[in-house]
Order: C-alpha cells, then structure tokens, then sequence
C-alpha cells in the first residue's frame, strides 16, 4: 500500500504547532531534519529543534485527500513551502518501526506498546499498535483525555470516542473498568487501527468500531472527543445528545486561543465544566445538564 509524505518546510518556532496539526490530520510518522542534521524521528511532544529553520516529513495514508490539509499549513504559516508526494512501499515501510514509550498514566493505568512483555503487575495495561493511526498517547491531546479518563471511569459504564484515531481512549476506558465503548471516526484507517487494537487487548466483543453515520441511536455515560476546535464547535449538539443526563463529556484537540469558543459552544449543555492545559493544548470536561 502507498503512502503520501508532505513536506513541509518553516520557522522552528512554528514546529509543535504544525507538528500537532499534522498528527490531528492523521499522521502516522513525522520525521523532523534541517539543510546538514539527520532526521530526528517522532521527537518528544512539543520539542523544538534549535535550527532556525525546519523541514518538516510527515507519512499519511495514501488515500488521503491532502489538498485540503495543503492549503490549511500554507495559510496557517504564511510563506511556508508544503509539497506531497506518493511513496512506495519500500519508501515508507521502514519509517513505521518508530513505537510507542511504555509508560504510566495516573494512578491505575500502564499504556505498552504490543510487545512490552514486562508490564507492572499492579497497573492495568492498554496495548496499543503503533504505525496504524493518530493516538499513540504521547501527544499533549492525547495525555490529557488519558488522564482524565483514568481519574474518572468507573466500572459498568459506557463510554463513546468519537473520532478515535487508533482507539486508545476507547481501549483505556474499557480497560479501565467500562462495560462498553463505541469508537466511530471518519477515516478508514482509523477503523482499521481500532480493530485491530481492540483485539490486541481482547476487548472485540465490547467495543462497537464505525463510521459516525453507523453509530446506533445511544446515549453513554462518557464522551471523549480528540479532533479539532472546528469539529468540535459544530458537533456540540449532536455529541451532548449522546451523552445521559448527569453523564460525562471531555473534549480536547483545542489551543489555548481557541478555549473560550469551544467553552461557549458546550456552555449550554456542559454544567461544572473544568479545563486542564498542557503545551498550549486545552483540555474541558464536564457532566451534561439534565433536561
């Protein structure tokens, strides 16, 4: 199967923006590198390099439609170069090798990579597929809803991630404690990742994974949403009626400036609604109004 690299070339103090941009979109690699250095692949979330300035690599699928994230990079940083071109297989096959850092997440959970076969035996794990789609949980967005989920699922509830990139909120929640999950996203290979996750845990049979339009007609105690401050302003009254009154939504993907217009969307349906940042990402949460 083909990928798509787009390059993408600008000012370092640009990067974690762009960077994050990117992996919303749906990057599976990013590959950073100046005019004489070697790539520095998948670096540290938020980390800038010190060249002034940066070429930017990041691998997509191949039946990504990436005109439209073209033209979005070319506008959101003025004077940027950004091209796309297809990749063969032996091109990108050996970028994907890059994985996921075994790591703890709060108090309860352990997120691993498929082959982290020592994984501590007082925490409860969630393995996750790298290479496969967004949400290897390293990213500010990502660590947030991880965070907030593990402080706050319970045993026995249902939970919806709604545009799950690899699954791995949904895959958390389940492990921790969830009856069960429903993932939806519009990309295929997000699906594909989900499945395929969902299986690596052993969670196939409590775990529904679909396009939106496919999503059965449910209201759940938790919806986490990690996509856009776009997205998430226009979807405020279809994700609150997925929500059970008294019931759950944490929302992230959002910049610190665009915090207040996404607060304003949810204002009313959202009661108690607290937000968290870290590196400029915004995280809201809170209980859906009754009535």
């Amino acid at each position: 199967m083909s990928r798509q690299q787009l390059t993408l070339t600008l000012a370092s103090a640009d990067v974690p923006t762009a960077e994050a941009l990117l992996t919303l979109a749906g990057a599976e690699m990013i590959a950073l590198r100046d005019a004489a250095d070697d790539p520095v692949l998948e670096p540290e979330p938020s980390t800038t390099p010190l060249w002034p300035h940066v070429v930017l690599e990041a691998l997509f699928a191949g039946e990504l439609d990436a005109e439209p994230l073209r033209r979005l990079l070319a506008s959101t940083f003025h004077g940027a170069a950004v091209t796309v071109e297809v990749l063969e297989d032996s091109a990108w096959e050996p970028k994907l090798a890059q994985g996921v850092k075994a790591r703890a997440i709060g108090t309860r959970l352990w997120l691993a990579p498929a082959d982290d076969d020592n994984p501590p035996s007082d925490r409860l794990v969630v393995r996750i597929n790298m290479g496969l789609a967004f949400g290897t949980g390293e990213h500010p967005t990502t660590a947030l809803c991880l965070d907030w989920l593990e402080r706050h699922i319970a045993n026995g509830m249902t939970v919806l991630d709604y545009g799950c990139g690899s699954g791995i909120l949904a895959l958390a929640a389940l492990t921790l404690g969830a009856r069960f999950a429903y993932a939806v996203d519009n990309d295929g290979q997000a699906l594909t990742a989900t499945s395929a996750n969902a299986a690596l845990n052993g969670a196939t049979e409590r775990i529904f994974v679909g396009a939106p339009e496919l999503l059965p007609a449910v209201a759940v105690d938790v919806l986490a949403a990690n996509i856009l401050a776009g997205p998430l302003i226009e979807l405020a009254p279809l994700l609150a009626k997925h929500v059970v009154p008294g019931g759950m939504l944490v929302l992230s993907g959002i910049l610190e400036p665009q915090a207040e217009r996404v607060a304003a969307a949810y204002a009313p349906y959202m009661a108690d609604a607290e937000t968290a940042t870290r590196d400029g990402w915004v995280r809201i949460g809170g209980r859906v109004k009754a009535g």
